[in-house]
């Protein structure tokens, strides 16, 4: 008896001392220069200044010269989406970019929010900062960050801003929103150096956060933006009060994820599992291993030889939008592959599409976006914050078409402050653009929680 109650206290004061260890654990940076050649012994240029996107005529008829001179190929018989973007299809979208859609238009619309750069580490970096046009007396705005990914970019938020920061409802919060781009995406300028990963565009947007003036503030992200806002809350638990993803691959797979992959499916209940969870995780050969494997190819290119692949990307306009749109086929919806049109407008218009193809393709920014990719993954996959659990306040919006499906227990395993674990009823990996009142309805209950003014 007294050796089973020795061994109990040992062991219970392992589990103890590494939970104790883990909750210490806060991830490390230093400070970096992106810019070209040395740091300027002057020190960096705070100043903080107006942009807007604009275009131009030669813009617009180098654009269309490209799509005159492309070469299509026609696609195998029946075969859809399943070989990537439909050749047929294609052809359509094309057509429509060339002759109807409209960017001078489309370029207003995304002026219609105060986009601004500054200089951090050597590089500019773009943003929107919207301010809420009306607060209740009494309260603030609660300041958010919202982070993008790959192929997104920050318009991906443009249908969900407004529902975030106009009072319409005076129960809601109000939210004064910050959309940084990605340096090397967009209107942000990239790296010229080798390295910058995660961790370092998380450390620069703590920067531009306290550089507009915020001292703690929500953080939102999806794809790369759920790995960025992670390492932010990582690095500054204290001043990242509250993290909302709904995007999060286990990063450092553990026992109880493992227990569950071999037991699930005959034991649900033990791990917490619902219905949905067996339906999408199981048999797991299929569906975490060959379902992963379908649809990752772009990934091991980008981690490995992103600049290879780019420089066509970069030349055609055509290939660019093939490359991109057939994401946002897939993604949306695993299904869409069986479709001839890839269900792209079932969820999206063209408009909107081929709006976040012309951001990439004026910008020049798909070779320095896909290096992101080697970056990340060129460290190998036992980077130090693959290891560093998350102790802020979380919130988990499991939309049922994502990528891969991450059940309640594996998100609790890296965030181990789960507030809400919201089980969405319709949407895939581009949410924020597809479903963006279910997002915004998430983002305000989970905040209003952490804020207290709900009770869990």
């Amino acid at each position: 008896m007294f050796t089973e109650v020795l061994l109990a206290l040992v062991i219970g004061g392992l589990i103890y001392f590494l939970v104790q260890r883990s909750k210490n654990q806060v991830l490390t940076t230093e400070d970096g220069w992106w810019g070209s050649g040395a740091p300027r012994d002057a020190g960096e240029d705070d100043t903080i200044r107006s942009f807007r996107v604009t275009t131009s005529d030669q813009e617009l008829e180098d654009l269309y010269r490209r799509i005159d001179l492309t070469r299509p190929f026609p696609s195998l018989e029946d075969s859809q989406f399943n070989y990537g973007f439909n050749s047929q299809y294609l052809q359509k979208v094309v057509s429509y970019w060339r002759n109807e859609f409209d960017w001078r238009k489309q370029v207003d619309k995304l002026n219609q929010y105060p986009h601004f750069k500054t200089k951090i580490e050597g590089i500019d970096i773009h943003y929107l900062h919207v301010k809420p046009k009306k607060v209740l007396e009494g309260t603030s705005a609660v300041p958010l960050i919202m982070v993008h990914g790959w192929p997104g970019s920050f318009y991906e938020f443009y249908g969900l801003i407004p529902l975030l920061t106009d009072l319409s409802n005076p129960h809601n919060l109000v939210f004064e929103v910050v959309c940084p781009s990605i340096p090397g995406y967009g209107f942000s300028e990239a790296p010229h150096k080798k390295g910058f990963d995660s961790v370092c565009a998380a450390r620069i947007f703590h920067k531009l956060m306290k550089r507009l003036g915020f001292q703690q503030y929500y953080a939102h992200g999806g794809d790369w933006g759920w790995l960025v806002t992670t390492n932010m809350a990582q690095l500054e638990p204290k001043t990242v009060k509250g993290l909302h993803l709904n995007f999060a691959p286990p990063s450092k797979p553990g026992l109880s994820m493992a227990l569950s992959m071999m037991l699930g499916r005959h034991f649900p209940k033990l791990f917490g599992f619902t219905d949905f969870d067996i339906q999408r995780l199981f048999p797991c050969m299929e569906k975490l291993v060959v379902e992963s494997i379908k649809e990752t190819g772009y990934m091991h290119i980008q981690a490995t030889k992103p600049d290879t692949v780019g420089r066509g990307l970069s030349d055609s306009p055509v290939g660019l939008a093939a490359y991109i749109l057939e994401k946002f086929s897939t993604w949306t919806s695993h299904d869409f592959r069986n479709l001839d049109d890839g269900g792209l407008t079932r969820k999206f218009s063209l408009d909107d599409l081929l709006t976040n193809v012309m951001i990439y393709w004026t910008s020049g920014c798909i070779i320095s976006s896909m290096r992101f990719y080697k970056e990340n993954f060129g460290q190998g996959l036992d980077a130090p914050h693959a290891k560093i659990p998350v102790y802020v306040p979380t919130g988990f919006a499991c939309f049922p078409n994502e990528l891969m499906h991450t059940p309640r227990l594996w998100v609790k395993q890296k965030y181990r402050k789960l507030v809400t674990f919201t089980p969405m009823d319709r949407g895939g990996h581009f949410a924020a653009m597809e479903e963006p009142q279910l997002m915004a309805e998430d983002i305000q209950k989970f905040t209003k929680i952490v804020e207290g003014k709900v009770k869990e």
